[in-house]
């Protein structure tokens, strides 16, 4: 539905910027008026930021592609060929500052240009006055996106992530009780992992369009799930190798069980770390194994929990990276029950 909003709202600030420019243009008796439109409409398919940028790249690349054009105007009488050369020079010099997205426009200016064979001053104000008016429609309504609904579609996919990850891992900790592992966990893992990428990509969406520096946190955060989330797959993959379960199995399902709880966003992982290390000290002060499938069940589930500790600590990270004014919000943000399990 989020998806369908956007492009609802991408649709009508085309439309009405593109005819809001052309008439602007008509007002001002310019040429070629409605290429105002067409201006306001390739800068309108970017975000807040892209657009800024854009912006201000297509006012630079003006002046240079108006010495270009006039440059083999006045050596070149062929009116396709002087076209086909300053558009290949401009392309060159646009790809090679990585500037692809001005060439479309300049290409609209040199087309003018050699097509009125007319580089008199008011011919030129007249198409930089197209680009102004086309991009300064842009920057405008680009100011005007559903950034609320977009948070809380943002939001919404963290409470998913954090809940099939939560999933996952008491599944596993059911497998170490005994008891037989489903076979979508594989599947599911992968279906996060997918998702997580295209929250990510959301998350910058969002990021571009606002002029917060907070909403890099959403970004942060799905890439610290993308990696936890790889961390159970190698996890997974040692669950299966075991040939038996040792002893210790049941603290490390409890343990898990335990941990589970914990895997929202409002929480320092300090306590769960605490617990981790009880339980590795525990485990040096265990009897040797008896047997080989002992030794190497019980070498795997040490693996297990040095996987689980590689799990904390990406969350770890992820709260000491956050700035004093993230940290803030992230705090705030946090619900009664959350404030006390950390």
């Amino acid at each position: 539905m989020e998806k369908y909003k956007k492009y609802i709202l991408l649709s009508l600030k085309i439309a009405f910027g593109s005819s809001v420019a052309i008439i602007i243009a008509e007002n001002m008796g310019l040429n070629y008026e409605v290429s105002a439109g067409t201006i306001t409409l390739l800068t309108l398919m970017t975000s807040k930021w892209q657009t800024i940028k854009l912006s201000v790249w297509r006012i630079i690349t003006f002046i240079s592609t108006v010495l270009i054009a006039l440059i083999f105007f006045t050596h070149i009488e062929s009116t396709f060929l002087c076209y086909g050369i300053a558009v290949a020079i401009v392309v060159f010099f646009a790809e090679a500052l990585g500037w692809r997205s001005t060439i479309s426009v300049n290409a609209v200016v040199i087309a003018h240009l050699v097509q009125s064979k007319d580089f008199s001053p008011p011919s030129i104000i007249n198409e930089l006055l197209l680009v102004l008016i086309g991009v300064v429609m842009a920057i405008i309504l680009n100011l005007f996106h559903f950034n609320i609904s977009h948070k809380k579609h943002i939001e919404s996919n963290m409470r998913s992530a954090e809940r099939r990850l939560q999933r996952i891992i008491r599944e596993m900790a059911s497998y170490l009780r005994g008891d037989k592992m489903s076979s979508r966990v594989w599947d599911d893992m992968n279906v996060l992992e997918k998702d997580l990428v295209a929250f990510r990509s959301d998350a910058e969406t969002y990021q571009d369009n606002t002029f917060s520096s907070h909403p890099a946190y959403y970004i942060e955060y799905f890439d610290m799930r993308y990696e936890q989330t790889q961390i159970m797959h190698m996890l997974h993959s040692e669950l299966k190798k075991m040939k038996s379960m040792p002893k210790q199995a049941k603290v490390v399902s409890e343990y898990l069980d335990f941990l589970s709880n914990y895997v929202i966003e409002i929480n320092a992982p300090d306590m769960q770390i605490k617990r981790l290390n009880e339980i590795f000290n525990d485990m040096k002060k265990e009897d040797l194994p008896k047997s080989r499938e002992e030794f190497e069940s019980r070498a795997l589930l040490y693996h297990v929990l040095m996987d689980l500790e590689e799990f904390l600590n990406h969350k770890a990270k992820f709260v000491s990276s956050l700035d004093e004014v993230q940290l803030r919000k992230y705090w705030n943000n946090a619900t009664p029950s959350q404030t006390k399990a950390h």
